[in-house]
């Protein structure tokens, strides 16, 4: 598994890609990135982490509680000296992962101290944000002050052409100064494996698979800063970075979904 993950970034690094995406919560992620640029001499990349889900299944399929959600200022502590002993220097940015609207961090001073102490530090503090009430808790978060400055400075949520509901918060947060990163732009593979014609038909008439298109999407939006890719194989990183090549400036999709219809058929996908 290390191997395969450190060729994945093998073939982003060589095609200009310097930052990378992780997680606590995502399995033995940030071991793995950790050993990448050490054994390899990079020292150029950049690593926006994440903490709160814990997962406390270990392999069993069967267990009764697969994760733990906690907003608390003890598991933002233990996260980050665990995150800070594995990356270190390259942390530039640490998220909430995932801020809804009615978390418990929105009404705990200790934490929310604990997070502009971050911020002053020198590594920017942000969140990760889900489900349909997307653009809801980007704008409450976003109004977040510590000591009369704005605490979060990041945003990461999804949109693609089937879940567009964020927009207009994903917009206000980039005018607002706050950097937006993108997830799920191929719908969790959707746009990728089944795409719909309008998604096939552009591939076809840029000589590129639709896994380039979908981002190709998400990159025409004015207010995406960052376009997250989730490659898996050493292939898909080129595929994905297509995407700079197709123009869909002038193009638009009338693909969206309700948020709920979205989220439902999501929760249905088979688990990898």
């Amino acid at each position: 598994m290390r191997a395969a993950c450190h060729a994945v970034l093998d073939a982003a690094y060589e095609r200009g890609v310097r930052r990378v995406d992780a997680a606590r919560s995502y399995g033995r992620a940030e071991e793995f990135l950790a050993r990448w640029p050490a054994d390899r001499g990079h020292r150029d990349v950049r690593v926006s982490g994440k903490w709160d889900y814990e997962h406390v299944a270990g392999r069993r399929r069967d267990a009764p509680t697969h994760e733990v959600k906690e907003h608390s200022p003890a598991a933002f502590a233990r996260q980050w000296r665990e995150t800070e002993a594995l990356l270190g220097a390259h942390v530039g940015l640490y998220q909430v992962h995932p801020l809804t609207e009615d978390s418990p961090l929105f009404g705990d001073p200790e934490l929310l101290t604990a997070l502009g102490r971050l911020r002053d530090s020198g590594v920017r503090p942000g969140f990760s944000t889900s489900g349909p009430r997307q653009a809801a808790a980007v704008r409450r978060a976003l109004g977040l002050e510590v000591e009369g400055r704005r605490l979060f400075e990041a945003v990461q949520a999804t949109w693609n052409v089937l879940e567009t509901s964020a927009a207009p918060g994903l917009a206000w947060a980039h005018e607002s100064g706050a950097e937006v990163s993108v997830k799920e732009g191929l719908a969790n593979g959707r746009l990728a494996l089944d795409p719909p014609r309008e998604v096939r038909d552009p591939a076809a008439r840029h000589g590129v698979g639709p896994d380039a298109v979908a981002p190709a999407a998400v990159r025409a939006q004015p207010w995406a800063d960052v376009v997250l890719s989730g490659a898996a194989g050493v292939d898909q990183p080129v595929a994905d970075l297509a995407a700079r090549e197709v123009d869909l400036a002038s193009g638009g999709f009338d693909l969206a979904e309700e948020p709920e219809r979205y989220r439902a058929t999501r929760a249905a996908l088979p688990q990898g």
